[in-house]
Order: C-alpha cells, then sequence, then structure tokens
C-alpha cells in the first residue's frame, strides 16, 4: 500500500498511446470509492499541445476497476468534472497512475447542470485513433451512467453526492 502524501505521476494518454497530459498529484488515502490524489493550484501540466498551470486546487478520485475518473474543484473551478477513460491503471508502487482519454467527459459546472462534453472531439478521435466499437460502446455507456450519476437530483450517487468533500476539504 502507498503512503499518504506520496507523489503520483498522472500519465494521460490517447486511445493511439500518444500523450495527453502529465502533471503531479499527491496521494490523500482511499476509501471504498477508490483512491483519492489532490492536486495545488499552480501546479505544471505539460501537454502534447504544449501545457499550463491549473489555475485551481482540486482532487480526483480513481476508483477500482471502472471505466473514469473524478475530479472535484475549489472555486473557481467546476465543481465536478469526470473523464471517461479505460480502467484506470497503477504501477507496482502506487507512484504511476495511466489512463487512456476517451475523450467524453461529463461536467457538472459550479451551481448548474450536469452535461455531457466533446461529443464531436470523442467521434473524430474513435476514428483517427482507430478505437474499436467494443471500447466507444463501453464509453458512451459510463458516460450516460456518469450523467445520471452527478446530476443534482438524483439519488444521491456516491462519491458524487458528498464523499468527495471530505476529500476536498483536504486541500481547499
Amino acid at each position: 500500500m502507498t503512503a499518504e502524501g506520496t507523489s503520483v505521476l498522472v500519465d494521460v494518454r490517447k486511445y493511439d498511446g500518444s500523450p495527453s497530459a502529465r502533471w503531479n498529484a499527491t496521494r490523500l488515502g482511499e476509501d471504498e470509492h477508490g483512491v483519492w490524489s489532490g492536486t495545488a493550484r499552480g501546479v505544471p501540466v505539460a501537454s502534447a499541445t504544449g501545457g499550463w498551470t491549473n489555475r485551481f486546487a482540486y482532487v480526483m478520485a480513481v476508483p477500482r476497476g471502472e471505466w473514469w475518473t473524478a475530479t472535484f474543484c475549489v472555486d473557481p473551478g467546476p465543481e465536478m468534472y469526470c473523464d471517461v477513460c479505460t480502467v484506470p491503471e497503477w504501477n507496482a508502487d502506487g507512484t504511476v497512475l495511466r489512463r487512456v482519454d476517451l475523450d467524453l467527459d461529463v461536467v457538472r459546472p459550479r451551481g448548474g447542470e450536469a452535461r455531457i462534453k466533446d461529443e464531436d472531439e470523442f467521434a473524430e478521435h474513435r476514428v483517427r485513433h482507430g478505437c474499436p466499437d467494443s471500447v466507444s460502446g463501453r464509453a458512451r455507456h459510463t458516460c450516460e451512467w456518469l450523467l445520471a450519476a452527478v446530476r443534482r437530483d438524483g439519488d444521491g450517487v456516491e462519491p458524487f453526492a458528498s464523499v468527495y468533500r471530505h476529500w476536498l476539504g483536504l486541500i481547499g
């Protein structure tokens, strides 16, 4: 088991293996919803498009065996940003997290309603990167599940309903 406070390299790729984004986070702990990491405001993010420095702190939930990760942000970021991806994988010592971004996202802005983002990018990259129908079908199914799970008037699906607030309180 990796200790809390350990640095984690988050390595996100596209389906063809090309880099999407890389940054360092801090392992906060884990619970029944998965492993939680935190990223402070001002952390540099390397990207295939040049990179940036993140403008707000956030925590990320990495569930076990699921096709998504969820990011919960402090203001001014969106309340929730869920990435549809292949099942995230950890290296042996828990210091590197790898996932393949499938370009579908579910975003819930602060005070707003959840919506699907980047459907056009998903369709374009599905063809460009040679993503098989079985993977794209799983991505669409996961996206629809996430959209329902993060709704404000939903049935309290965790970690989207309230659990994330504990973890966000550790960094915000």
